[in-house]
């Protein structure tokens, strides 16, 4: 892989709808890492509370983050690569993600709450229901300069968005 050494993980994050699984699956066959949903970490509790409408309090998603941070560590200790699709909402969330780990980068998929709402409304067969869309938003702390993280707008094709996590990144794979 030509540019900088990668990361071990890449972690794709935002609120529901704003893409993060077609994304994160696009850049692993891009860069030929192993892709994640987050989403099947979480204890089925998770799930079903999400599926009756209610959103997820911290003491729901700690046991969900600390087992995706389990795998980061696994797959960064094998020396592999992994792509994880994850909301990541808040800074306390992502500390647990990171566990002080520097090979850790997040890629911030931002949208307006206008455009996510109307995927959302088009989206089938997924356990979030649109009307928890402003929950997301509430919680959605956005990451900071020092939380390995780089923004890139959603309102791209996919192809466009993940030249552009490449091109960030400093990673070989970008389309030219």
């Amino acid at each position: 892989m030509a540019g900088v050494e990668a990361p071990c993980a890449l972690i794709v994050m935002g609120v529901s709808g704003s893409g993060k699984s077609t994304i994160a699956e696009a850049l692993g066959q891009r860069l030929g890492w192993r892709f994640e949903d987050g989403d099947s970490f979480h204890p089925a509790s998770n799930v079903e509370k999400m599926k009756a409408g209610h959103p997820l309090a911290d003491e729901d998603r700690w046991p969900w983050l600390n087992a995706i941070a389990d795998e980061i560590a696994r797959v960064c200790g094998r020396r592999e690569h992994v792509i994880i699709a994850c909301s990541a909402l808040k800074h306390a969330y992502r500390d647990v993600l990171l566990r002080g780990r520097d090979d850790v980068r997040f890629v911030f998929l931002k949208g307006t709450k206008e455009l996510i709402a109307e995927r959302l409304a088009h989206r089938k067969g997924h356990f979030m229901p649109p009307e928890l869309l402003t929950s997301q938003f509430n919680t959605l702390e956005p990451p900071e300069a020092g939380e390995h993280a780089i923004t890139v707008s959603i309102d791209e094709s996919v192809e466009a968005i993940v030249d552009g996590v490449v091109r960030q990144l400093r990673l070989g794979g970008a389309r030219r």
